[in-house]
């Protein structure tokens, strides 16, 4: 992206009409206090929609409306394509992806059209300025390649054929029809579709059913459902919120609802709450079958033996602090680590939280057999060497 610079001849001055303005100021107001520099692309965006092209003055204008210095500004439109920094044609700019898929499926030979019709040479306009073309990296349609994008709109399975009449569309000013020139249905195989093959999923036919047990599952939300109403003086305990049918039929199947309802203490829970609730079964499952299944405690002792612990800190990775941790649970001696399992490893891991993986990156089993045998850094105050 380099290469990509801003056009020598710009504007005196670049302002968005009052629609854009207000639409502007609408989009930035979605972003939180503190970060509407996020709306950066969107406003570049409708900069260069306006103007036809993305002009230097409508960079630092977008940027002082969203209070960030020019050059971010500047990093942005230089990096994305999808910025046009000089004049592009008025009916069409193609934009031809040459990234491997594409080039595999002939990618060149669009190239190739874009020449002739237009011109030698990319970012150059037509005779008339209606037409430029340029070469571009992956579109993200590469199932349909070779593809070609004109503003928001891709065409793809191209042969150099259709790109000409395209081409033609353009310049006739009619709106060629997007999307695969071959019929192709989203990115289903050359052959046809060989899944959703059914005609009542496309037809409209089934919605209102799928509508209606929407409606009666979920109350006309997607997974949890508000909470039961509390229940009247003397009346039966109400019941925690209810799932989604098929959240429901997979807790029943791993034998949870009996303990989601234990857990919940027999009240109505918000859906907050009931998430929360489903995150510590999740949780709490995960350390019972850890615990269960891998994890075994190593030999411990109360006190060093002889009243005097080994140096510890000479494992490399075990610090000061690491060490008085060590100690707290009954580590003392190198030849206790020395004999660790990966069963030993996983207990320990669960003790100490946040030192997952660390006994076995920084390989303390494999030290500590060394320093038990007598092994000693080389060092002249006879410590571990720093670094």
């Amino acid at each position: 992206m380099a290469v990509r610079r801003l056009n020598p001849v710009q504007p005196a001055q670049f302002a968005f009409t009052p629609e854009n303005l207000a639409w502007a100021s609408e989009t930035i107001a979605k972003y939180p206090e503190g970060k509407q520099a996020s709306a950066i692309i969107p406003l570049l965006w409708r900069a260069q929609e306006q103007a036809g092209w993305l002009p230097e003055p409508a960079i630092r204008l977008v940027c002082d409306m969203l209070g960030m210095a020019h050059i971010r500004g500047l990093e942005v439109a230089t990096f994305y394509t999808m910025f046009q920094l000089s004049p592009v044609g008025t009916k069409a700019h193609i934009q031809v992806c040459g990234t491997t898929p594409c080039m595999l499926r002939g990618s060149g030979d669009l190239i190739a059209v874009c020449k002739s019709r237009i011109d030698g040479h990319s970012h150059t306009l037509n005779a008339d300025g209606t037409l430029s073309w340029e070469e571009v990296e992956c579109i993200g349609v590469c199932a349909n390649a070779p593809v070609v994008q004109v503003g928001k709109d891709t065409y793809e399975d191209l042969t150099p054929e259709q790109l000409t009449k395209i081409i033609d569309a353009f310049v006739a000013s009619r709106q060629p029809k997007p999307g695969s020139q071959t019929g192709r249905v989203a990115s289903c195989p050359v052959t046809g579709p060989t899944t959703l093959t059914d005609p009542a999923l496309f037809d409209g036919s089934t919605v209102g059913a799928w509508k209606k047990r929407f409606e009666e599952t979920s109350d006309g939300k997607a997974g949890v459902a508000e909470a039961a109403p509390p229940s009247s003086p003397g009346g039966a305990a109400p019941k925690p919120a209810q799932l989604h049918p098929a959240a429901l039929t997979a807790m029943a199947n791993a034998g949870l609802v009996k303990e989601l309802e234990e857990r919940s203490g027999g009240k109505a829970l918000s859906a907050d709450e009931l998430s929360k609730i489903k995150a510590d079964m999740v949780r709490d499952r995960a350390i019972a079958g850890a615990g269960a299944s891998r994890n075994v405690e190593p030999d411990l002792l109360k006190e060093p033996r002889g009243g005097k612990a080994d140096d510890l800190s000479l494992i490399p990775g075990v610090g000061a602090d690491v060490v008085d941790k060590l100690h707290a649970i009954g580590i003392w001696h190198f030849d206790q680590i020395a004999k660790w399992t990966p069963q030993n490893v996983a207990w320990f891991e669960v003790q100490l939280d946040g030192f997952m993986g660390r006994v076995t990156r920084d390989k303390w089993i494999e030290q500590a057999q060394k320093l038990a045998s007598g092994w000693r850094p080389e060092t002249k105050a006879g410590k571990r060497p720093k670094g």
